[in-house]
Parts: C-alpha cells; structure tokens; sequence
C-alpha cells in the first residue's frame, strides 16, 4: 500500500532529518489534523510540537489520509515528543486544509469510529459488506455516513485507496443509462400515458436525473432514469426520484 510504504520511509526520515525536541516533550492530538501541502508533519498531528514540528510522517495523495497511531506515535517518541494516545486510537485521518480551523473542519471530532475501507477500489467498482470496516479516529469529514448500507451496493466514483474514511461523495448509484444510449421516456399524468424514444445527452444511475433528446424533434427533456435504457418524465419523475432518495437515506 502506497500510503504504508510513505509513512514507513516518512518515520526512517524523521530519524535523519528531525531536530531533537525537548525530551519527553509533552504533546497533544490536534482537534482538526490537516495539512495544506500534501505532506503530514508532527506539527500538523500535535499542539505543541515546537522545534519537531516540521518533521514529516507521511505524503497525503488523496483528499485523506489514514494514519497508523502506533506508527506516528513512535515517530512522535524518536523526534523527542510524548503523546500517549489516551483515547486509544488506532487510527489518524488527516484531510486536506490548514491545521488550527482555517479551513472548513470536520463535523466530529474526538474518540470516534467511521466508515473507511478496508482495500482499495478501482473507479467504477461495487462496494461490497467485506470493503468497509470500523475504524476509531480522532475526526472525521462531515459527509462521511454513520451507516455502512448507505454504500453497500454503490459504485466507486473514483480510485479510493485502503485505510481512507468513506465519504458520501466517493460513490454514487451504479450507471444504467450511458451517454448515447437509446432510451424509451414514459410520460404518464391525468389518466394519459405516452412513450417516445430518446437519446441520452449523459450517463445516470437509478433515480438520477437524466437529459434526453427527443430522436425525432430533437428537444431535449429532463428525466429520471429507472432502469436500463428505461426513464420517466412529468410528475412521475419526481415522485420516483423522491421515493428512490428517500430509501437510501433511510438505511
């Protein structure tokens, strides 16, 4: 794993170019750990770092990054610094921003337990039940689920690596209509019901939104689409939308 080998050389790293802190230093886990440049320093993870606060531990490449406790812990104790870890955290998820509340922070904070992944996931890949597991952190991001079925089922909207916090914004409902697809609208209001056959102007997963181009007059409706090559329009549309949101929030 990626993030693994950079803490590992991160932690040799500390060794060499960390300056010596005061001995037993006491320190405290930062309420927001952030970093604003891609690289995670003691001084983003702890108050108090003071002369070791530039020694690096890990690179972020993604939005977050997860952190082993243990392993930040040792790196804390060779650059001269103690951090107990008296919340018995396993692990750290660091996003990206500015340590100290300059930039939006997450929603909990302290002795938590989140959602993250227990390997990683190729775009487009289904996250099943054996992908997700409870891990305790000191934050956690503001859209991050309290429920593992409102992912389950769902598609990876980008590459999501192992150890990172899920995200609601990491996944979505898994494409049934693709751009240029031929796609038969149903209309249905006061007793009528009509059916025309479209193009879709874009790629939509179950109850999303979906443009489509009318093969014949060439407008373009607003539809919901419901299945494979199959979508509605009018009222229906959005009390199928509304339903099919509904579910999903309720899991």
């Amino acid at each position: 794993m990626r993030a693994v080998a950079n803490l590992t050389l991160a932690l040799a790293a500390s060794l060499v170019l960390g300056s010596p802190a005061l001995a037993g230093q006491a320190v405290t886990l930062r309420a927001d750990t952030a970093d604003a440049d891609g690289i995670v320093t003691l001084g983003d993870l702890f108050d108090g770092a003071g002369a070791a606060a530039n020694v690096a531990v890990a690179a972020r490449e993604g939005t977050t990054v997860a952190l082993d406790a243990a392993a930040v812990q040792l790196a804390a104790r060779r650059a001269g610094l103690d951090w107990p870890n008296a919340e018995g955290l396993r692990k750290i998820v660091v996003h990206a921003g500015f340590a100290g509340g300059r930039a939006s922070s997450p929603a909990a904070r302290g002795n938590v337990e989140v959602l993250t992944y227990a390997r990683s996931l190729a775009a487009g890949e289904m996250v099943q039940p054996a992908d997700l597991v409870w891990t305790k952190v000191a934050a956690i991001p503001s859209d991050a689920p309290s429920d593992a079925d409102a992912v389950i089922g769902q598609v990876a909207k980008r590459p999501l690596r192992a150890g990172a916090v899920v995200q609601a914004r990491d996944v979505g409902a898994a494409v049934v209509i693709k751009g240029g697809d031929l796609v038969t609208v149903t209309y249905e209001a006061d007793g009528v019901s009509l059916a025309l056959q479209g193009k879709a102007m874009g790629a939509a997963g179950v109850g999303e939104t979906l443009p489509v181009q009318n093969t014949v007059s060439k407008k373009v409706v607003q539809t919901v689409a419901t299945g494979p090559g199959q979508a509605l329009a009018g009222p229906q549309a959005d009390q199928f939308k509304s339903t099919h949101s509904l579910r999903y929030a309720a899991r």
